[in-house]
């Protein structure tokens, strides 16, 4: 699946791919040309698409060079060049490139030239010929190499994110102030080998987790220490942390045993997507002397770049740290729920000032800005239904199993806790073994549901859907 076809270096100075020179211009000279400029004499130069090559750096850095700063998996600039033992793409840019390293991690434009060669590379290597590189979608092999992913799951992670930048369009300022923009378009990605690969957004592992909305990607063994608690520590605090990366190359990351780091759950930015990577039980590696005693969140974005931090993070965090809090006895309040940069003897600075405590805290004690919903399982199934199970679905509501002890049927229905009166995408679900599933599922205001079915002696799967977050049970409560 993941077979790099590399080339020594000296081979691919005499490829098809151009040496570039970009030193830099004299003191009297004009300032550098802006970044969109940049993008588009490295698309044209190496024969990209102009605008994955955008939506692939926004993906990574939301076009912040961070003056230079790497992120927390050693990458570089607005390409997220990697120097580190996961991957040496800075290095090779400049090899490619001919420019030196120390530049490739300044200079905006630099990088994204460095950033472009590298990607062309890839394409070569998979045997991408003239005609194929016109088309973006068959740069998708392409894109999940330069992710360089731990697995080949997290590497259609990463693809998928670009290729779904492309379909929404990119907006967005630089912190020079500069706009550059991807016009959104539809592009079928050919996803060649990855096609049979597990999609991370689109199912998870119910059993593995401790919060069911969440998938499972476990972390290196070498990234936390196997524990029994909280029967061996009590856990009594939740630290916030921002990845100082992004979504995928975070997974990425705490899969690698030389991170010597972890956390027990990543938040996307764009839709709330959680990913455990640690059960709970577990200590993660990521506060120092509060390791034994709390759960970590990580959080993709940079500090210092308040875009990353949406309303959907916000929330899915919030209903995550809340579900933590519930089951663990943890009060709700500000001495428990902390900042990384709270933690004793640490020398961290996240989640930094962007971070708005006073709006997640508030999502936090179950204030959503939204009031509540009038309507509860109990009365959209009907009366002689009680609840036997249920899963949260991130921030946006729970789906909820029933049985009727009456006339011994099941009922599922989907009760929503945010876009509350907004018709907004909901799904119930129910399967008995054996039959065909039963769905209720459009775009409703409230609820979704109820999905009524008897099941004699049978299993049944029940599940539902409300904003990004999906649950999907097993063949479980047999017989009632």
């Amino acid at each position: 699946m993941k077979a790099r076809l590399r080339r020594s270096a000296a081979l691919l100075a005499g490829s098809l791919i151009p040496l570039v020179c970009l030193a830099g211009p004299p003191a009297s000279a004009a300032p550098p040309d802006p970044l969109a400029d940049a993008f588009t004499r490295a698309a044209a130069t190496y024969e990209v698409p102009r605008d994955l090559l955008v939506a692939l750096g926004y993906a990574e850095t939301h076009l912040d060079g961070h003056n230079g700063a790497p992120s927390a998996s050693g990458g570089y600039g607005v390409m997220h060049l990697v120097s580190s033992p996961a991957g040496h793409t800075l290095e090779r840019a400049a090899s490619l490139t001919g420019q030196p390293v120390a530049t490739l991690k300044a200079d905006d434009a630099a990088n994204v030239v460095g950033g472009a060669a590298v990607l062309r590379a890839y394409a070569d290597e998979l045997g991408l010929d003239a005609t194929a590189r016109k088309g973006a979608g068959k740069w998708y092999a392409a894109v999940a190499e330069y992710g360089n992913a731990s697995t080949a799951e997290v590497a259609r992670l990463y693809a998928d994110t670009v290729y779904d930048l492309m379909a929404t369009g990119v907006r967005t300022a630089t912190p020079d102030g500069e706009t550059v923009t991807v016009t959104a378009q539809t592009v079928r990605p050919d996803r060649g080998a990855y096609a049979q690969t597990r999609d991370l957004d689109r199912s998870f592992a119910a059993a593995a987790v401790d919060y069911p909305s969440a998938h499972w990607v476990p972390a290196s063994s070498s990234n936390y220490a196997v524990s029994s608690r909280p029967t061996s520590n009590v856990i009594d605090r939740i630290v916030i942390h921002v990845t100082q990366g992004s979504y995928a190359g975070t997974i990425s990351w705490f899969q690698n045993p030389a991170a010597q780091v972890s956390a027990h759950y990543v938040v996307r930015s764009s839709d709330g997507d959680i990913t455990q990577m640690v059960r709970e039980k577990d200590r993660a590696f990521h506060a120092r002397d509060y390791n034994s005693r709390s759960v970590g969140i990580e959080h993709e974005g940079f500090v210092d770049n308040a875009s990353w931090f949406t309303d959907s993070m916000y929330r899915a965090s919030a209903a995550l740290t809340r579900s933590i809090a519930d089951r663990y006895g943890i009060p709700k309040d500000r001495a428990h729920i902390l900042g990384h940069v709270e933690v004793p003897g640490n020398d961290h600075t996240d989640p930094g000032p962007n971070w708005d405590w006073a709006k997640y805290m508030q999502y936090v004690g179950g204030d959503n800005g939204g009031g509540s919903n009038p309507h509860t399982p109990q009365s959209v199934c009907g009366s002689g239904y009680t609840v036997v199970d249920s899963a949260a679905l991130g921030s946006a509501g729970t789906v909820y199993l029933l049985y009727n002890t009456a006339n011994g049927n099941n009922c599922v229905a989907t009760i929503k806790s945010s876009s509350l009166g907004t018709a907004t995408a909901t799904t119930a679900y129910l399967e008995v073994q054996g039959k065909s599933r039963v769905t209720d599922s459009g775009n409703f205001a409230y609820y979704a549901g109820p999905v009524r079915a008897a099941a004699p002696g049978k299993c049944v799967k029940w599940g539902g859907k409300a904003g990004a977050s999906v649950y999907n049970s097993p063949f479980e409560h047999c017989g009632s």
